[in-house]
């Protein structure tokens, strides 16, 4: 059940078992037929050669460090997975949940994401303090939570270093930033294996789910879809 959001920072908004077991299982399944393709979920390589250590799927538009596009040319030059609508509309729900409902209040009603990046964790795996800044539109990051618990490093817009704030995110989670906190550092340190329920039906490993506005033209070769994709065994 969702508890009280807490606001982290201006503008990063911490609400605590915003997303129920049910759309926790509901998003796991949407998130194996995603890592299937039409680009599969990867690591991705960073320009200095790095390989990242968390596995990606995006939807909408493919992001690679450190742009977009409708395509995988570095995978496999596949046109990526439509952004569905359904995801559009829990990205409204959640500014609504962390900022309340005017869009006086971060945009909940004008809210439009278009890109998601569905990040897999394992154990080991780690995210490096980074900022979303891709984008050409300054709305909020709306992030999601399911599986094993982490640690999540909210920093500030200057560095990479302190003063930064550890929030323990576990499963069913949101946290939104935007405004003043829209471009600040952010990353997670450690992920604690064993931790996630059994019930959202991922067994073990750390989901993120985060939505985003590109502000990019749509152009013709735009591509969104109105439904979850099907579950299969």
């Amino acid at each position: 059940m969702a508890r009280e959001p807490v606001e982290v920072a201006p503008g990063a908004v911490h609400v605590p078992g915003w997303l129920s077991v049910e759309r926790q299982r509901e998003l796991v399944g949407a998130c194996r037929a995603w890592a299937r393709g039409p680009v599969p979920m990867r690591r991705m390589v960073l320009p200095g050669g790095g390989v990242m250590s968390v596995r990606t799927v995006c939807l909408g538009w493919h992001w690679q460090p450190y742009r977009y596009s409708r395509t995988a040319g570095d995978v496999n030059g596949a046109r990526v997975a439509p952004f569905p609508d359904r995801l559009a509309d829990l990205g409204r729900a959640a500014l609504a949940a962390a900022y309340g409902e005017g869009d006086e209040d971060g945009g909940a009603g004008s809210y439009a994401p278009d890109a998601a990046l569905v990040n897999f964790y394992d154990g080991a795996a780690r995210m490096g303090m980074h900022q979303d800044k891709e984008e050409r539109s300054g709305a909020p990051v709306v992030s999601l939570s399911i599986g094993d618990s982490c640690v999540f490093r909210f920093g500030n817009t200057v560095s990479r270093n302190r003063p930064y704030t550890d929030v323990e995110l576990v499963s069913g989670d949101l946290f939104v930033f935007g405004g003043p906190s829209r471009f600040a550092f952010h990353g997670v340190p450690k992920v604690f294996p064993g931790t996630a329920d059994p019930a959202v039906g991922l067994r073990t490993g750390r989901l993120n789910i985060t939505l985003r506005e590109t502000g990019l033209a749509s152009g013709p070769g735009a591509q969104r879809g109105r439904e979850w994709p099907k579950r299969t065994r």
